[in-house]
């Protein structure tokens, strides 16, 4: 069976892997789509579809399992009746997705797919706009995060756009 997971990856944190994990429990190969893709560069999406791919990837290296996984950015198209089909055009054949977004739940079910929730790992910290914060306030977002990712985020100054964005959004002030 191959799967699917959704996701804007802002950044790959450890629930994020939790996830993959869980999923290829029971999948052969999973698609992992880098959701809203044309992003970058705000307060809430910093990260550009390109530095999220690497992410992903070295973190699946990292866990062993990029040999079962493929990475599709994704963009929006902001139109609900369009968007399976969208995905779908996009991404390797697969018959199962792996989401906790109600919305991507029933779109996904209202177009005949098997919809699987995976264990929330730890909400309240492993969540990007936590892990965000925590960039922010100098706080430990490392921990969060797998450490390839950690190195990926600091090698292009992740963590100073991360706070420039916060300030430059009027948050900071």
């Amino acid at each position: 069976m191959n799967g699917l997971i959704v996701g804007r990856y802002q950044p790959f944190h450890l629930g994020h892997m939790a996830a993959v994990r869980e999923a290829l429990e029971v999948c052969d190969r999973l698609i992992v789509a880098i959701g809203s893709a044309q992003y970058s560069h705000t307060r809430d999406n910093p990260f550009t579809a390109g530095e999220r791919y690497e992410m992903v990837y070295a973190a699946l290296r990292e866990e062993g399992v990029y040999d079962r996984v493929n990475i599709v950015p994704v963009i929006d198209v902001n139109r609900y009746a369009v968007w399976v089909s969208h995905v779908r055009s996009l991404v390797p054949p697969f018959s199962t997705i792996f989401t906790n977004n109600p919305l991507t739940q029933r779109l996904f079910s209202e177009s005949g797919y098997e919809v699987r929730q995976t264990r929330i790992y730890n909400r309240e910290k492993f969540s990007g706009s936590f892990i965000r914060e925590q960039m922010i306030n100098g706080g430990n977002w490392r921990e969060c995060v797998p450490p390839s990712v950690a190195d990926i985020i600091g090698r292009f100054g992740g963590v100073d756009r991360v706070r420039e964005l916060f300030y430059l959004s009027g948050q900071g002030r």
